[in-house]
């Protein structure tokens, strides 16, 4: 009797075709996470920015006195029409905002509060880089009891390209909205 030489069972190629397909699953995943990463990064590197600005006869402790009297927003503010909070570093401001949409509740935390040059805050929605907004009012003296108020806004986040459109078309205005009132209860409060 003659016996045949053992020939080594080949591979089951069943078991190759699962790892095949996880390794290939696992990197395409690595890639789609590979440009979400960098697309936030990019959103957040690059900012997209609102700004006003309007000339002012008041000095700079006037207008600070305004943008600083938070209950006082109610009476004349059409674009922040209301806000409460400390105006200190740090601390956390309940701010009503109203546009052409509704009115939408942010609880923004002070970054600088400095009577009569800057005031700064910054919105979050979401974790971090969603979609951010950090506001800033600075005031720039231009001449004896004249100044410049810079309202201004920068917007970060994954979120920003998708609602570009809205930002322009009605956030924009309120700020334009917003300085024109200032102006205006500036000369109210001299009067």
């Amino acid at each position: 009797m003659t016996i045949a030489p053992s020939i080594p069972a080949r591979p089951d190629h069943g078991e190759r075709a699962p790892r095949r397909r996880r390794r290939r699953l696992l990197a395409a995943l690595a890639v789609v996470a590979a440009l979400l990463a960098g697309y936030t990064a990019w959103t957040n590197l690059r900012p997209f920015t609102l700004r006003t600005s309007i000339e002012l006869d008041a000095t700079p402790e006037q207008v600070w006195t305004v943008l600083a009297d938070l209950p006082a927003y109610a009476q004349w503010n059409p674009f922040i029409v209301s806000s409460e909070g400390r105006l200190e570093k740090g601390a956390t401001l309940r701010n009503v905002l109203r546009d052409p949409g509704g009115d939408t509740t942010f609880t923004p935390t002070v970054l600088a509060a400095d009577p009569g040059r800057e005031l700064r805050w910054i919105g979050k929605i979401g974790p971090g880089g969603l979609f951010d907004g950090e506001h800033r009012f600075r005031i720039e003296p231009i001449a004896p009891g004249r100044v410049r108020l810079v309202q201004s806004e920068e917007f970060s986040g994954v979120a920003v390209p998708f609602v570009r459109g809205q930002l322009t078309d009605r956030t924009l205005p309120q700020f334009h909205a917003m300085n024109k009132a200032l102006a205006q209860r500036l000369k109210d409060v001299r009067s």
